[in-house]
């Protein structure tokens, strides 16, 4: 396995993780610096628990990591896991990309025994 890819478990929690809206807003605030918990609950109309679990699987996935600094929980944002998800969609894109013009040639190309 290349070191940049993701793994098939680690794919599946990245994309798992990105499909809710609540946990893709979560990870454009940290991108934008550091914030705790409690600020990020504040910012949804759900309570705390339902946050921090919304921030586990995002740490879970790898997405960001959480650290103690006081009584607060901090969390930041890791973009390698996201940078390694685009890599993955990009193969799949070239693949598909390959298909699509496979598929156009063999489209362009006369049928045989054709008669003009």
């Amino acid at each position: 396995m290349v070191v940049d890819q993701l793994t098939p478990d680690q794919a599946d929690r990245v994309f798992h993780a990105l499909a809710d809206r609540t946990r893709r807003d979560i990870v454009r605030r940290v991108l934008g610096g550091e914030a705790s918990v409690s600020a990020l609950g504040r910012q949804y109309p759900m309570s705390l628990t339902a946050v921090q679990k919304h921030v586990a699987v995002l740490e879970l996935a790898g997405l960001v990591t959480k650290t103690r600094r006081g009584r607060e929980q901090i969390v930041r944002a890791d973009l390698d896991p996201v940078r390694r998800a685009t890599a993955l969609l990009d193969q799949f894109e070239a693949l598909w990309r390959a298909r699509m013009d496979r598929m156009g040639d063999l489209l362009a190309e006369p049928e045989q025994g054709a008669t003009k």
